[in-house]
């Protein structure tokens, strides 16, 4: 009978013995599962860490959240919340039972988030419950990090209609729909004026942080800017009812080039943008042609950079440089761009000997006289346009661009008149006339001066 018990409790001990072994075990297992969660956390937030400081992103979230009233997260590059700031939206918990599991808000945050790349700034979207978000990304050396989720918010009151839709979408019973409308009254509505300044708020907020971040969205942004134009531009040639024209429009490309002279960056960039327009209008997308096109007008700006002043070493290498880039490119969008790099580059240059603490008054100056060069122009008005005395204003100009202000109004409007005389038919006194000066005689001495012929001589 004793043996029997000993046996018995043999057994129990054993069965209790290898019991505990085995949860001893499982905890083990749990708690080393935990711990390579955290480690892959960590080092996923350590990737943007690397780059930002975490306790700095901490301050202006919370920052950013107790001033908008707004919820504010941070994503990592997989669309991973690593930290948010502000309160959570009862909406989205009841809304995250009731959708399907592969409908997730993760993909939803995280194509915004890559489209605002696209953009070059920060974006306003509509998520599938139709509630309103922004989101501004992080990006180093081209690679995206993650981004800056606002929202959610509605930018007018919730309605039936807007519970209807996803009620229909999601095959939502009439109570939980119901559950849903609750909820949504204590989403913030926010006027759209309003989500206009929160969105530059989260720009300024966020921008500074990566400064490739910042380059790449300034670069991005001035694509979508420029093909809007250029759009634009070919728009209006097929609205004209031009047949496309089977020879370069050299006239235009004389236009540009003599903006770039006057220093007036924004007005040779329209005239870029309207002659890329013609080009593509009429040679469609022939990245080749562009191509050879773009590479004859940097040597053409380039030449014109070294007779406005610019020293001849560095503009040839400059050009150089620009001849290797282009030759690279094989996309007509980076084609575009690059060439208004480049124009931009040498109309700079022309420019950059103009002394640090008054270039911006005596480029302001340049681009007033090219816009006003055609009225009866004196120094004394453009003196007053940049808020300086006329005297010292005259000694200015003439110190920082080599000529005096009315010699380079001469050369301003010469310029302008041999394109006139190139492209219409206008007689001589209305040449004149329209480019600014108040005689015939006067002008036609003062061309001479300039080209070494006249005026009828330069149109033969």
């Amino acid at each position: 009978m004793v043996a029997i018990i000993s046996l018995i409790l043999f057994i129990i001990v054993s069965i209790i013995y290898k019991v505990i072994t085995f949860c001893n075990f499982f905890i083990k297992f749990v708690i080393s599962l935990v711990k390579s969660y955290n480690d892959i956390t960590m080092s996923e937030e350590a990737h943007l860490y690397n780059l930002i400081s975490k306790d700095q992103l901490t301050e202006i979230l919370e920052a950013f959240a107790e001033c908008t009233g707004l919820k504010i997260q941070v994503i990592d590059e997989k669309g991973t919340v690593l930290q948010s700031s502000g309160n959570s939206s009862s909406f989205c918990l009841s809304f995250s039972r009731l959708r399907p599991s592969d409908d997730s808000c993760l993909m939803q945050h995280l194509t915004a988030a890559k489209r605002s790349v696209d953009l070059g700034e920060s974006y306003i979207f509509a998520c599938h419950a139709n509630l309103n978000h922004i989101t501004f990304p992080f990006l180093y050396k081209g690679a995206f990090l993650g981004a800056v989720l606002v929202g959610p918010f509605l930018m007018e009151k919730p309605d039936s209609l807007l519970l209807a839709d996803i009620a229909k979408r999601y095959n939502i019973p009439m109570e939980k729909t119901l559950d849903l409308y609750d909820d949504s009254t204590a989403i913030p509505c926010l006027q759209p004026s309003r989500v206009t300044h929160i969105s530059r708020l989260l720009t300024y907020s966020f921008n500074g942080l990566l400064q490739d971040s910042q380059l790449t969205l300034l670069a991005n942004r001035d694509k979508i800017q420029q093909q809007s134009r250029i759009n634009e531009s070919i728009q209006m040639y097929k609205n004209s009812g031009e047949k496309a024209p089977s020879t370069y429009p050299y006239e235009k490309e004389k236009e540009l080039l003599n903006s770039a002279k006057n220093g007036n960056i924004k007005k040779t960039k329209a005239i870029l943008n309207d002659l890329l327009g013609y080009v593509l209008f009429s040679k469609g997308n022939d990245l080749d042609n562009v191509k050879a096109r773009a590479m004859e007008l940097s040597s053409l700006l380039s030449r014109v950079a070294i007779e406005g002043g610019a020293q001849t070493d560095s503009i040839l290498k400059i050009n150089n440089r620009f001849l290797m880039d282009l030759s690279t490119i094989n996309n007509m969008d980076n084609l575009c761009l690059k060439i208004q790099e480049i124009v931009v580059t040498f109309d700079e240059a022309m420019f950059h000997q103009i002394p640090g603490k008054n270039g911006e008054i005596i480029r302001h100056a340049f681009s007033y006289i090219s816009d006003n060069y055609s009225k009866r122009l004196t120094l004394e008005e453009v003196a007053e346009v940049v808020h300086l005395n006329p005297s010292y204003f005259s000694t200015l100009f003439k110190k920082s661009s080599g000529s005096s202000f009315r010699e380079y109004l001469n050369m301003v409007r010469i310029e302008a008149s041999k394109h006139l005389l190139e492209s219409t038919s206008y007689s001589l006194i209305d040449i004149a006339i329209a480019v600014g000066f108040e005689d015939q005689s006067y002008f036609t001495k003062v061309f001479k001066k300039y080209t070494g012929l006249t005026p009828k001589q330069y149109r033969q």
